[in-house]
């Protein structure tokens, strides 16, 4: 609720941002002059990313899908490497030729 009490009579978590908005529009404008409320605009805003979460949640999804490409990227990677039976011959004698095919030589 914008009068920042909720609904069990305490203050809701975005109270203070409320009050720095009044306190915003108190000190820009006037009841002639209402041009100072393009002023208020970053505290508005703040208030309202307390309110909605916004501007969190698409960080945590771009986060998210970034993540998840590299895991993607990790797994393919993976898939390219040698079976553990040609990694057992590396540096081995008599495997020179497992181990020219693993290096790629």
């Amino acid at each position: 609720m914008s009068s920042g009490y909720g609904l069990s009579g305490g203050q809701s978590r975005c109270f203070p941002f409320w009050q720095e908005v009044l306190a915003c529009y108190v000190v820009n404008t006037s009841s002639d002059d209402d041009s100072g409320k393009r002023k208020c605009a970053p505290v508005l805003e703040d208030y309202y990313e307390c309110l909605h979460h916004k501007k969190e949640a698409s960080r945590v999804h771009a986060l998210q899908t970034a993540y998840r490409k590299s895991e993607a990227a990790a797994l393919s990677t993976r898939d390219k490497a040698p079976p553990a039976g040609a990694i057992r011959n590396l540096g081995l004698l008599d495997k020179e030729e497992d181990t020219k095919t693993v290096l790629g030589k």
